[in-house]
């Protein structure tokens, strides 16, 4: 993909998609300070634009009963009552920094892909968005396996991979460096918002 093309945004057919970024999640993966300020900006300047925002979170019904055994990851949340804590109350609920604003639009999931058995699709197509910004964490959970299946449903992608954060450093910079790039516009928030601001004039 020509790197222009990360600068082609059609805000009426663009949605960008907040993944994961729960109070108790942002706490165990984020180190750098500047994150959150960076993330708040972004999505500020997606508001003004236009853009359709989605914040994607995790949540589980008492018990766990989405669980199945042969998931190694949620059996794991559904054997630990503390576990499952952490995705509820204040550590579940998103960071109040990058709380929804009026007229955005709120997924909660159970598997690690924010299409996988929700209503996602559904909200995209009603609104015929065909280009979705991606960013959140963790950037090997997450926000690959959004990325692989926005990919497979012919959406055009854009991942801001500042604004991803993942506990192994290597693999989150070989995706943002090295895979996401074969498929995908992949650009810095700074890049981000002077694009947009870029366009508005």
């Amino acid at each position: 993909m020509e790197k222009e093309s990360a600068f082609s945004i059609d805000a009426k057919r663009s949605a960008m998609l907040s993944m994961d970024l729960q109070s108790g999640v942002v706490s165990v993966y984020v180190k750098e300070v500047e994150f959150i300020p960076r993330v708040t900006a972004v999505l500020e300047r997606a508001r003004a634009a236009g853009l359709a925002i989605i914040h994607v979170k995790v949540g589980f019904r008492p018990d766990v009963p989405e669980a199945n055994p042969r998931n190694l990851f949620l059996s794991a949340i559904k054997a630990s009552p503390r576990h499952q804590q952490f995705f509820q109350g204040t550590s579940g609920a998103i960071h109040p920094a990058l709380a929804p604003a009026s007229g955005d639009l709120v997924v909660t999931k159970s598997r690690i892909s924010a299409f996988a058995g929700t209503d996602l699709d559904l909200l995209l197509r009603a609104r015929d968005i065909e280009t979705l910004i991606l960013f959140g964490i963790a950037t090997s959970g997450v926000v690959l396996a959004t990325f692989l299946a926005a990919f497979d449903a012919d959406y055009r992608l854009i991942v801001i991979k500042d604004c991803c954060a993942d506990l192994d450093q290597e693999f989150h910079t070989c995706l943002v460096d090295k895979y996401f790039p074969r498929l995908a516009a992949v650009v810095t928030a700074g890049e981000f918002q002077q694009a947009l601001a870029s366009q508005a004039h």
